[in-house]
């Protein structure tokens, strides 16, 4: 992809991203109730996870398919899919509603989970790529 095509496959991947990202949040709350921002936590988590596992997948296949898709995927899809400002805004709420050991616990967890899931999302993909490795 290149040039205008890049800007079409973010903007596309963005808003199939964001869409997703909606429906998990309205199956969360339905699901778990409002008492906790389940929905940002679940995206967020499966975005890191995703976001490491397609850059190194497009790392190890350079030039491949999914180097090509990387606009899409990449700043489209996943960027549409997480969010870091709405986790901000749901912190501030729960300290609002006067839950701030909650809000502290979800600070506290959030990120360390993510970076997690986004360790494990790259490490998972390259050992199934690794060189030698039948495919």
């Amino acid at each position: 992809m290149s040039g205008c095509r890049d800007y079409a496959a973010v903007g596309l991947g963005s808003a199939l991203g964001s869409v997703l990202r909606y429906l998990v949040s309205v199956a969360s709350l339905a699901a778990l109730g409002p008492a906790f921002p389940w929905g940002t936590l679940v995206v967020n988590l499966l975005g890191s996870w995703l976001i490491a596992a397609f850059a190194a997948y497009a790392a190890c296949r350079q030039g491949g398919r999914v180097a090509r898709w990387q606009p899409f995927l990449v700043a489209g899809f996943c960027g549409g899919f997480t969010t870091f400002s709405l986790f901000s805004l749901e912190t501030l709420y729960l300290v609002a509603i006067g839950l701030p050991w909650l809000a502290l616990l979800y600070g506290l967890a959030s990120v360390p989970l993510w970076l997690a899931a986004a360790w494990l999302g790259d490490r998972m993909v390259r050992a199934r790529l690794a060189p030698g490795r039948s495919r």
